[in-house]
């Protein structure tokens, strides 16, 4: 089989889809790589990299989905809103997508995907499994995120993180909050400590307090009880109206103690919830930076405009997306090695075997055979049962 990789077409994506490192324990599952030429060039990896390692490079990205049984990409269609439609007419029935998707987007995006026939697998919706551990490109994107998140105040906040002790005189720490200890508030709090900031974490989840401490960070626990904090993957459930009121109210006090707040707190597919009202920004101490994490999904911070910077009383409000992507050479390696051990698991002696009694499987394929089969999906956009079962049984 041929495992194709395009070049990532989303304007300032650098990331890569596999990195010539991982070609090795391809071949020995009998996949053959094919690279759309500079594939890797702005992550790190020139085309010769890729060939010395037996992947064979193609100079158009037609040529690569024509050649591919499986087609392996960052950004797919779906989370690719920009130029993600040109690769449409480029797909084929029976051809295999791996990538993020967005899956719980657009409907329109998903069924435009589906029309194509293509069997489409979202790697965002990797079960948080012992067994999925080495697959969840979720994760490892968040850990990227967590750390930049961080990089990026440090640079913008007009102090120091840590305390030093000088001939001028003792300089306090800088005092660092994250909202959302997830995986990338978690490695948002880690980078904090070592560059020697103090840092507190709140999370509606309380399994997160012992994370937080184990890192050396400072749990903020507030007088509410979030309901079905989270769901059986260990993501955050979305709350009532009543219960985000009362969390802004409580959360006010301890945002305007801190000179930098990190916010992560996202729901999957849903809209994200407001927790730094403007009200509370312009409690914040001029200088302060807010980077927030949720962004792309509306921003836990009132003020936050998607994919800009802006500043409200001195408050610097930074609205980032992709942060990934500035990353590109290690962020590119993990992501690699996340699709490498799906593609291990969905390859079996050079043939693909779809298994769909397996959670993995089952749980990250969207569409098939020209339809939306993801019982997720589905449920989430409210579409009717499929009559036949698809998911039942195997396909090889």
């Amino acid at each position: 089989m041929i495992v194709g990789v395009p070049r990532e077409s989303f304007p300032g994506e650098r990331r890569v889809a596999l990195v010539p490192a991982v070609i090795a324990n391809l071949a020995k599952a009998g996949l053959e790589v094919v690279v759309e030429a500079r594939a890797g060039a702005e992550a790190g990896y020139p085309d010769a990299d890729y060939v010395s390692k037996g992947a064979k490079i193609l100079g158009e990205r037609a040529e690569v989905f024509r050649a591919a049984d499986i087609v392996v990409q960052v950004l797919c269609h779906g989370s690719n809103d920009r130029t993600g439609d040109a690769d449409l007419p480029l797909m084929r029935r029976q051809q295999v997508l791996i990538g993020f998707q967005r899956p719980l987007g657009e409907l329109r995006t998903i069924q435009a995907l589906a029309a194509t026939g293509v069997s489409a697998f979202a790697v965002e919706l990797m079960p948080r499994t012992t067994r999925a551990q080495s697959m969840d490109a979720l994760s490892s994107m968040g850990t990227i995120c967590g750390y930049k998140a961080v990089l990026i105040a440090a640079n913008t906040l007009p102090r120091i993180f840590p305390m030093l002790t000088t001939a001028a005189g003792t300089i306090t720490p800088g005092r660092v909050l994250i909202i959302g200890a997830g995986v990338a508030g978690l490695q948002a709090i880690a980078t904090a400590r070592r560059l020697g900031a103090v840092t507190s974490a709140y999370d509606m989840r309380p399994a997160a307090k012992e994370q937080v401490h184990s890192l050396g960070g400072r749990f903020v626990e507030l007088a509410i009880e979030a309901k079905d904090a989270q769901d059986a993957s260990g993501y955050a459930r979305a709350q009532d109206d009543a219960f985000y009121t009362k969390q802004r109210e409580l959360l006010g006090r301890v945002v305007a103690d801190h000179d930098v707040v990190i916010t992560a707190a996202v729901i999957p597919g849903k809209k994200s919830p407001v927790l730094v009202t403007r009200e509370m920004v312009a409690g914040m101490a001029p200088g302060s930076v807010i980077v927030d994490l949720a962004s792309e999904r509306g921003g836990n911070c009132e003020s936050t405009k998607t994919g800009e910077t802006v500043v409200e009383h001195g408050v610097t409000i930074i609205g980032a997306i992709n942060l990934a992507s500035t990353v590109p050479y290690h962020a590119s390696q993990m992501y690699a090695r996340n699709v490498s051990a799906f593609l291990l698991h969905l390859v079996h002696e050079g043939k693909l075997n779809l298994d769909l009694s397996d959670e993995i499987i089952r749980s990250t394929l969207v569409t098939r055979g020209g339809e939306v089969v993801n019982a997720r999906v589905r449920e989430f956009f409210s579409l009717p049962a499929l009559p036949n079962g698809p998911m039942e049984g195997k396909a090889k």
